[in-house]
């Protein structure tokens, strides 16, 4: 079953290519979405894909990469909706 959630990641999550990490991941499970940068700091993450697919990336939006700090990880299902194909960063 398709899906699309909404995940806001706090900590040291900027400046330490959380985005580009993200979206790495994001494509290696063919999940369709976006990242960006947050003026509070944080990183939302819009992706849409099997239940399956999603839950790889959310754990691993839990560790991050290598210099990041995660301090909390939010994950909220929202409307699914036709977003462009392939993963971008915003």
């Amino acid at each position: 079953m398709i899906k699309t959630v909404q995940i806001i990641v706090s900590g040291r999550v900027q400046g330490v290519c959380y985005r580009a990490s993200t979206q790495k991941i994001a494509k290696a499970h063919n999940i369709q979405g976006w990242v960006k940068n947050l003026p509070d700091g944080c990183v939302e993450i819009r992706a849409c894909a099997e239940a399956q697919q999603l839950e790889h990336l959310i754990s691993w939006c839990h560790a991050g990469p290598i210099f990041a700090r995660v301090d909390g990880v939010t994950v909220t299902d929202v409307d699914t909706v036709d977003l462009a194909p392939g993963f971008i960063i915003i």
